[in-house]
């Protein structure tokens, strides 16, 4: 496996390979953004004036375009005035990593500038609350009828058509309606959330219903089961792994419309936090912000896929060191919890039983 050459086609790639591609992944954007935030002769267009000279309306710490610049300086030297001094800068709405690094500390330790405001992790609570009540609602509808729209024609007809229809909206559409429906508070933003979210999943989740294997309905069928029993025994269990897989993928649309929900009626949550950053130009406070969107969604994606792991052992084709490790660390030491798939470890209480 060692040897086995990079671009293979459809080749799993070795544990040491899949970690250095995913550090490369991650890094490769932060070392463009420091090349391009602290070389100058790659993307500075602008100067930060150190002496404004005979310039009247230049100022120490002041942003001008270069050619600007050069045209006051230009001026200042025929009328017999000291020029300008200055150093190449990027415009302030790209930060450097090292500012964006200390905001994102300084974001949670830092005061509302004004009464009323709420500290970050009050808005980022917030947001937290919007996403899962809306996703929650969503998947409490769009599940189960994604389940009958896959498994029944008739269900499939009457509802699929429509939605496949409504699907192509835009979910920030209905803020004005939503707005007007449901008043200024958290309630539209979740119904924006709904909206993005609710047509996908009940399309998402009838396509992997219909794919359940037609042999195990026809064993299942010539064993005496049918009807709804057929549904709730067979297929959704069969499913049960790709189903979760569908909301894992689901929630992370639902976070794509946050920033979208919340500015419908009363700003508030991390949008809030952006616009108000943006207002005061502190574009590393929205950097970081942005970037705090990301981990969160990031991290739980990862939570939800090590439970998936521990939930669906049968589907992970290669055991992850890390889930190994910390389910090691958590677990007993009778309990096999890191066998292979392929090889399963017999448990004490099965080894007497056997006997």
């Amino acid at each position: 496996m060692s040897n086995s050459p990079w671009f293979a086609i459809q080749h799993p790639l070795t544990s040491r390979r899949r970690f250095l591609l995913g550090l490369f992944s991650f890094t490769l954007p932060l070392i463009l953004w420091c090349a391009v935030s602290y070389t100058p002769f790659i993307w500075h267009p602008m100067i930060r004036v150190e002496s404004p000279g005979g310039v009247s309306w230049f100022r120490p710490g002041l942003l001008v375009e270069r050619a600007v610049f050069a045209t006051e300086n230009a001026k200042a030297l025929a009328a017999n005035q000291p020029a300008a001094t200055g150093t190449r800068a990027n415009p302030v709405f790209l930060p450097e990593p090292h500012k964006v690094a200390q905001a994102f500390y300084t974001a949670f330790t830092t005061e509302p500038k004004l009464r009323g405001d709420v500290w970050l992790h009050e808005s980022l609570w917030r947001s937290i609350q919007t996403i899962a009540w809306g996703f929650l609602i969503s998947s409490a509808i769009g599940i189960p009828l994604g389940i009958l729209c896959g498994a029944y024609a008739l269900w499939s007809r009457i509802s699929e058509p429509v939605i496949d229809f409504i699907r192509y909206m835009p979910a920030p559409a209905f803020g004005a309606l939503a707005v007007a429906v449901l008043g200024i508070n958290d309630a539209p933003k979740i119904a924006i959330i709904f909206v993005g979210t609710f047509f996908q999943q009940v399309l998402v989740v009838a396509n992997t219903i219909r794919r359940t294997d037609p042999s195990l309905l026809e064993a299942a069928q010539t064993l005496g089961c049918r009807g709804f029993r057929l549904v709730l025994h067979v297929i959704v269990p069969s499913k049960l792994a790709e189903l979760y897989t569908d909301t894992r993928i689901l929630l992370g649309w639902a976070w794509t419309y946050l920033i979208v929900a919340e500015v419908v009626g009363v700003s508030s949550g991390i949008t809030f936090f952006i616009n108000q950053q943006a207002k005061y130009r502190n574009f590393e406070n929205v950097y970081a912000a942005i970037i705090m969107i990301g981990l969160l969604g990031l991290a739980t994606d990862q939570i939800l896929a090590f439970i998936g792991k521990r939930l669906f052992p049968w589907e992970t084709q290669r055991p992850s060191r890390l889930r190994a490790f910390i389910v090691r660390l958590f677990s007993s030491r009778q309990t096999p919890l890191t066998a292979s798939p392929k090889s399963p470890a017999i448990s004490p209480a099965s080894t007497e039983a056997r006997s």
